[in-house]
Parts: structure tokens; C-alpha cells; sequence
């Protein structure tokens, strides 16, 4: 047999099977009852009001909104009670750490299902050793309780200061720590680099703004 009507005739059996899969449902869908329709009805409206008590429990737990841990201690039992979480390092007198904190409040409240919070990298010598965060800014990636990535500086960013918010988003989804389709080949486009910024020479070599934590202690 020619080779060419096999693979026609191989093409018009899957569309056939198709077609009477979609006939088979269609066929089911008109011979509902009214029964039938309530327990559909039913069964979503339970699940959405369970996906609305999910949330407001996320959102009593600080979800959706970009907060600060004020103290060491806290950060565990954080990190124990949200199941996904993203936590910035910082350091007040940091400018890229100001960068940081503008784009993760403004996913907070588009990730509730993420707790985003902050800590003061100071105040957590201990915690700063014990995770290896050496320079600032780092954010740390949790999921369930364990550490599962982290942002250094801003080269997983585009290497730049200017770094839209969806390069941010892009990042933190490649890990699993928020609901996001990052395509790992295709990042956000950057925007065009203001006249005179610094790029990724700066950010590597611990310019004035990205401070190394190695010789605090």
C-alpha cells in the first residue's frame, strides 16, 4: 500500500475517534436531568468555597501582602506555616535591596498562594551563616519548609538595575515558589537601559550598591 494513504487513512481514524468522543459527551450533556446538574452545580460550589476558605486563611497568615520578619526567630516557624515562600535578605543602607523590595510588593497580592516577607540581614547573623547568604540582596526560595533556591544580586535578573517586574515574576516561577508558566528558554524582554546605567560588571564586582556579608562577623 502506498505510503501516503496510510498515513491519510491513520489521519481520518484519529479524527473519527475524536469525533465520537466529542459526540459521546454532547450526548451525555443533553441527557442530563435536572439531578444531574444540581450535583455539578453543587460539586463546583463547594469547591470554590473551599478555594475561598484556602485564601482567607493564606491572607490571616499575611499572604498577599510583602511584610517583615522582625525578628530571627520568627523566620522558621514562617517558613513551617506557609508552604511557599520567598523571603529577601536585606540591608537598609543597600540601594539594589529598595529595587528589590518595589517589585515584591507588587507580587504579593498577585501571589497569595506565596508568602513574601523580608528580613533585616543584620539583625540575622546566624541565620545569614546557617543559609550562606553572603551578598545583598539574596532571596531566599522555600517550599514546604525547605529551601529549594536562591536570587543572588541581579544576573538571574538581566544584570541591570532597571529590571521590569515580570523578569522578577519569571525568576521566582522557574523555581515553583509562585503559579507562573516561566519558559526557561524565554525570558522577559528587558526594557531599554537608561543612558549611563550600570550593567552587570557593577552588580559582579560588589560596586557600591551590592554589598558582600563575608568579613562582617
Amino acid at each position: 500500500m502506498d505510503v501516503n494513504k496510510i498515513v491519510e487513512q491513520q489521519v481520518l481514524q484519529a479524527a473519527q475517534a475524536v469525533e465520537e468522543q466529542i459526540d459521546a459527551e454532547m450526548s451525555r450533556l443533553d441527557n442530563m436531568d435536572e439531578d444531574d446538574l444540581d450535583r455539578i452545580h453543587q460539586k463546583r460550589l463547594a469547591a470554590l468555597k473551599k478555594q475561598a476558605s484556602k485564601k482567607q486563611e493564606l491572607l490571616q497568615m499575611g499572604h498577599g501582602q510583602y511584610t517583615e520578619i522582625p525578628e530571627e526567630k520568627e523566620f522558621f516557624p514562617i517558613c513551617q506555616k506557609s508552604p511557599r515562600v520567598v523571603c529577601h535578605f536585606y540591608r537598609e543602607s543597600t540601594f539594589r535591596c529598595k529595587i528589590v523590595d518595589k517589585h515584591l510588593a507588587i507580587l504579593a497580592p498577585k501571589h497569595v498562594g506565596t508568602k513574601f516577607c523580608k528580613i533585616d540581614a543584620e539583625k540575622c547573623k546566624w541565620l545569614c551563616e546557617r543559609l550562606k547568604v553572603r551578598v545583598l540582596p539574596t532571596i531566599c526560595l522555600l517550599i514546604d519548609g525547605k529551601t529549594k533556591d536562591f536570587v543572588v544580586g541581579f544576573d538571574d535578573l538581566g544584570g541591570v538595575d532597571d529590571f521590569p517586574t515580570e523578569m522578577m515574576e519569571w525568576r521566582l516561577g522557574l523555581s515553583g515558589v509562585i503559579d507562573c508558566d516561566a519558559d526557561p528558554t524565554n525570558p522577559p524582554t528587558l526594557g531599554q537601559k537608561p543612558k549611563g546605567a550600570r550593567g552587570k560588571k557593577a552588580i559582579r564586582g560588589g560596586g557600591d550598591d551590592s554589598d558582600d556579608d563575608s568579613d562582617d562577623d
